[in-house]
């Protein structure tokens, strides 16, 4: 359906950015190398634990990686500075992850 292309297209920005703000929070932390450093470990929890062909998915891991990479993601916006990116960022993915759950169970996400 046309909504789950949408609703994924959606998820999948939400979780870009989230890798973004990991860098830009790292990178304001301790220069480029901790940016970088930092957004490698947020994809790879996220390609383990919460994207939809991880190896360790489950019903507690994937909320709980999800809640913990997008937590950050906003706790180093807000540190690095950019209050309006991280509560954007936050609002954003707590929307857009309401909307995905129901949307994903009712099998209408592509895979």
């Amino acid at each position: 359906m046309a909504v789950g292309w949408l609703v994924g297209a959606l998820v999948f920005a939400d979780e870009l950015c989230a890798m973004a703000a990991l860098l830009i929070g790292g990178w304001h932390a301790g220069g480029p190398l901790l940016g970088i450093a930092a957004a490698l470990a947020g994809m790879v929890v996220w390609a383990l634990v919460a994207s939809p062909k991880a190896r360790w998915r489950g019903p507690v891991a994937t909320p709980l990686a999800k809640t913990v990479v997008f937590g950050l993601a906003t706790a180093v916006l807000w540190a690095a500075g950019h209050h309006l990116a991280a509560g954007t960022l936050l609002v954003f993915s707590a929307a857009i992850n309401a909307v995905a759950v129901p949307v994903e169970r009712k099998g209408w996400m592509p895979s």
